[in-house]
């Protein structure tokens, strides 16, 4: 699937909802799009498993701040489904500084047959109704309605970077910078802080919050992780006010790889809780790193997703790319993590058989049924003829984005203004 290439296209966030049948993108321009999967049909058993688009809408449009004069972008930063509880599907989207709950639903019938209006909805005059009739349902052509149910503002001083919907369902969080609200579904009016890290003088900040997330199952822990490379797990059963975390996750530095940019690159810019509850994956900006929830000395894994741009972090920060934040995800039994790269390329790690692949979202290998080939990045030396040199990398070809459907290898990356859709080869 392919978009027109305006920086307003450009996809900003990848989500399945909880059954993987929805997959939601959101982009620069402030859209939400959601794509459907077919179901199966009798005569061809394969075939199921295509994603068509379902419903388009405006989600933010862009503001400006009149207090801060501050122009306020309608890019869309994250989007949460909720678990679907009848006909019609919600889902959680946000950009800088409001969040919005919105219904998704269809309607393939209208009713007919009013008695205070007549068919083009007009009111009737009063004296001309004589008769009472009672209203008919009659098929009409399918429509999908996108409404915004809440409008959740003014609560954030700074961009918010995460949204997390609680287990309970009636709670979730929105982060940003420097501080961490709990929101109540039912009220838009107000929230409650529960983490603030805004020093008293901000010639003393020396990290932000870079990503949290609630953990699955247990609606009281969260974790929440810095621009420091480490990560707090904080419980609210412990006090209202999460200052004081419950577990800290740091890994110590190796003085031998220390260097002018060891503190932008350890920044972690994702963290994600595994569906057991068990692990939490972080990725910073060359590794991706599993934690195990009773270890906060070191983690328990540690994968390299592009460790020849080691020697060209100097460039990066020339061009700013070593700012960039990339996402993590797990696969649906916690095996398998993937995270995207340059040059349009993703990582997965299998956590079981240590092995791991490069593939590379592009045009070229796009066409449906086409399989992907492993790619390979030499580091000086000779090149073999299937590999493709690090000084030939595209740094403006990035993955940032990528989702795993909840339990089936399906994946959907997002390569600028591409989206791709990958699943596994049906034998």
């Amino acid at each position: 699937m392919t978009f027109c290439s305006l920086q307003a296209d450009i996809i900003s966030t990848v989500e399945f909802n909880h059954t993987g049948e929805l997959l939601a993108t959101g982009d620069k321009g402030g859209r939400v799009v959601i794509f459907q999967r077919e179901q199966e049909s009798k005569n061809q058993v394969h075939r199921r498993g295509e994603y068509n688009v379902y419903s388009t809408f405006q989600s933010h449009e862009p503001e400006f701040d009149y207090l801060k004069s501050l122009e306020i972008e309608e890019k869309i930063n994250k989007i949460r489904w909720l678990p679907q509880q009848n006909a019609a599907y919600f889902l959680l989207s946000t950009n800088d500084k409001t969040v919005k709950l919105w219904k998704v639903s269809e309607r393939d019938k209208r009713p007919e047959g009013y008695n205070l209006k007549d068919e083009e909805g007009r009111l009737r005059d009063p004296a001309t109704i004589t008769t009472l009739r009672v209203p008919v349902l009659r098929p009409m052509d399918l429509m999908v309605e996108a409404t915004p149910r809440r409008v959740f503002a003014n609560a954030h001083t700074y961009h918010i970077n995460s949204i997390s919907v609680n287990s309970d369902y009636e709670t979730y969080m929105s982060a940003d910078d420097l501080r961490i609200n709990l929101w109540n579904f039912e009220i838009t009016n107000q929230s409650f802080n529960i983490v603030d890290i805004k020093p008293a003088n901000m010639e003393e900040l020396t990290e932000v919050i870079t990503a949290a997330e609630f953990h699955p199952h247990h609606c009281n822990t969260f974790v929440y992780s810095s621009s420091k490379g480490t990560i707090r797990l904080c419980d609210m059963r412990a006090s209202a006010l999460c200052d004081r975390h419950t577990k800290f996750f740091e890994e110590p530095e190796d003085p031998s790889n220390r260097s002018f940019f060891s503190e932008i690159i350890s920044s972690i810019s994702d963290v994600k809780f595994s569906h057991s509850g068990r692990y939490i994956m972080t990725r910073d900006y060359l590794t991706a790193k599993v934690w195990d929830l009773n270890m906060e000395n070191r983690p328990v894994e540690t994968y390299q997703v592009h460790d020849y741009l080691r020697s060209k972090l100097c460039s990066l920060y020339e061009n700013d790319c070593i700012f960039d934040k990339f996402e993590c995800v797990w696969n649906g039994s916690d095996s398998v993590i993937m995270t995207g790269s340059y040059n349009n390329f993703f990582r997965m790690f299998d956590r079981n058989t240590k092995r791991d692949v490069t593939l590379e979202a592009s045009r070229e290998n796009s066409k449906p049924r086409a399989i992907l080939k492993p790619r390979k990045v030499c580091v000086g030396g000779k090149r073999r003829k299937d590999e493709i040199s690090v000084d030939s990398l595209d740094f403006s070809k990035k993955i940032l984005h990528t989702a795993w459907h909840p339990s089936e290898n399906i994946i959907a990356v997002a390569a600028t203004n591409n989206l791709y859709i990958f699943q596994d080869k049906v034998n």
